[in-house]
């Protein structure tokens, strides 16, 4: 080697510095930098599977927020038909009030038409009981010839009752 302009002692040296340096760049910078290196690839490690759980968590968070929501629907169709129903009822119980008013309306109009025309009736039995009595006095009063007692019928019945008052 001494023809390449190589010396033993120099390359010895040259090898126990290298050594020296790799041993002392091992334990001072190489340790370190890796355990540095180390704790920063698990501190992401450990962000993503953070993250991860946070993903699945969100997701769990998405699905329970989409079942409520759908469960708040159903509720609301729930209510929205049972308020359909109960208008429903109201209306048709309205319907059976008004029904019932209307016939009891109708009911007493009858039996107020019934008993105006039974008082009715019953002063025109009176008015034809007193006309009758008028015309028997008249008839009775006067000679009865047949045509004087017709002209005295026709002229109680123009007179009517009030020829008596």
């Amino acid at each position: 080697m001494e023809g390449l302009g190589i010396s033993w002692q120099g390359l010895l040296g040259q090898i126990i510095n290298f050594v020296l340096l790799f041993a002392l760049l091992y334990f001072i910078a190489y340790k370190p930098i890796r355990r540095m290196l180390d704790e920063r690839s698990h501190r992401i490690k450990l962000s993503m599977d953070q993250a991860e759980q946070i993903k699945q968590q969100m997701a769990e968070t998405e699905e329970r927020v989409r079942e409520q929501l759908e469960a708040a629907r159903r509720e609301g169709q729930t209510v929205m038909a049972q308020a359909g129903q109960m208008g429903e009822r109201v209306k048709e119980e309205a319907r059976l009030e008004a029904r019932r008013e209307a016939e009891s309306i109708m009911a007493r109009g009858r039996v107020e038409i019934d008993r105006e025309r039974d008082e009715a009736i019953e002063d025109l039995r009176r008015q034809f009981v007193e006309l009758a009595i008028l015309a028997a006095e008249k008839v009775i009063n006067e000679t009865l010839d047949k045509e004087r007692h017709r002209r005295l019928i026709d002229e109680v019945l123009e007179e009517g009752p009030k020829g008596k008052g």
